[in-house]
C-alpha cells in the first residue's frame, strides 16, 4: 500500500538503519525495484525527479502506474511514491494533487529566509494532504537531470532555522555527497551530520548514495541518516548488462527482452544495497 515516509523514518532513526530510496525511470525500475524489496520484505521510497516524471508523461501517469502496480503485483509491503528535488511549490503541489504520499521541496539554491518561505507554504498544503516533507539545506553537488551543482555544505545553524520554522517531517543537510559518481574519494562531513542529527531531532536524508563505500554508508547512519538515495547506481548495473545482452544478441529486436535483459543486475544492487543499509 502507499503511505507517506514518516512512520518508516521513523521507525529507522529509532532502530538505526536506513530506508532505501530507488529512483524510478519507467515503468521495469517500478517492477523491478517493488518486487525485490517485496521479496525482501523492506519498505522503500520510490523517488521520481521532475525529469523523470516528465520522460513518463505526467505526475498522474507515474501516480496511477505505482498505484496498479502495487495492487497488481500484491505488494504488502508500505511504499512511499516521493517527489525527488521538487523545484517549486508548484511542482509539489501537483504530485500531492496527483496522490504522490511524499514530496521534496528543494529550494536550497536561495539564501534561508527564502528558502524558509517556500518550503512552509509546501508544508501547510501537504499537511492538508497527509503528505510528509523533505528539505534541503546546504548544496548537494554532482549533476541531476543535467542540472549541475557545486557542494555547498549546510551549516548547523541554518539547519536549525529551517527545521524550528517550517515543521517539516525529514532533512536532507549537504554534507559532501554528491549525485552521479564521484569525482575522486567521497569526503563527508560525519561529525556535522551527527551534530545536526541530535539538534534538529529528526530523520536524515543522504543524497547521493551512489559510489559510497558501505563503510561510509554505515557511518552515516550512525550519525543519524535515515533515508539513502540511490538511482546512478541502478542505472550502471542495467546498462552493463543489457550492453552485453545486445553484444550476444545481435539479432534480437523486441525491447522488451533487451530491456528486462537488465532485470537480474538490477535485483542484485537492490539486494546488495538493502543488505547494508538494515545491519
Amino acid at each position: 500500500m502507499l503511505v507517506n515516509a514518516k512512520a518508516m523514518l521513523d521507525r529507522a532513526k529509532k532502530n538505526k538503519y536506513a530506508i532505501p530510496h530507488f529512483n524510478i525511470n519507467n515503468l521495469e525500475w517500478v517492477k523491478y525495484i517493488l518486487e525485490e524489496c517485496n521479496k525482501m520484505k523492506t519498505p522503500v521510497i520510490l523517488g521520481v525527479s521532475e525529469g523523470a516524471i516528465k520522460y513518463m508523461g505526467g505526475y498522474n501517469v507515474v501516480s496511477f502506474m505505482v498505484r496498479s502496480m502495487v495492487v497488481d503485483l500484491n505488494i504488502d509491503i508500505p511504499v512511499c511514491l516521493h517527489l525527488d528535488h521538487g523545484s517549486s511549490f508548484e511542482s509539489c503541489k501537483k504530485a500531492i494533487d496527483a496522490g504522490f504520499t511524499s514530496v521534496m521541496i528543494d529550494a536550497s539554491k536561495y539564501e534561508i529566509d527564502k528558502n524558509i518561505e517556500i518550503t512552509k507554504k509546501v508544508v501547510n498544503y501537504a499537511k492538508k494532504n497527509n503528505v510528509t516533507v523533505e528539505a534541503e539545506i546546504g548544496h548537494i553537488g554532482g549533476t541531476e537531470d543535467d542540472i549541475k551543482n557545486k557542494i555547498g555544505f549546510a551549516t548547523i545553524e541554518e539547519a536549525k532555522k529551517l527545521v524550528e520554522e517550517t515543521n517539516i517531517d525529514f532533512l536532507a543537510p549537504a554534507l559532501g555527497s554528491v549525485h552521479g559518481l564521484y569525482k575522486g574519494k567521497p569526503n563527508l562531513d560525519f561529525n556535522r551530520m551527527k551534530e545536526i542529527s541530535e539538534l534538529v531531532k529528526l530523520p536524515l536524508v543522504l543524497h547521493g548514495g551512489t559510489g559510497l563505500e558501505n563503510e561510509d554508508l554505515k557511518k552515516a547512519i550512525e550519525a543519524g541518516t535515515c533515508k539513502v538515495n540511490i538511482n546512478t547506481e541502478l542505472q550502471i548495473a542495467w546498462s552493463a548488462s543489457v550492453r552485453k545482452y545486445l553484444d550476444e544478441n545481435e539479432d534480437v529486436y523486441d525491447p522488451r527482452k533487451i530491456i528486462s535483459s537488465g532485470e537480474e543486475a538490477i535485483k542484485n544492487s537492490i539486494r546488495n544495497i538493502i543488505n547494508v543499509l538494515h545491519k
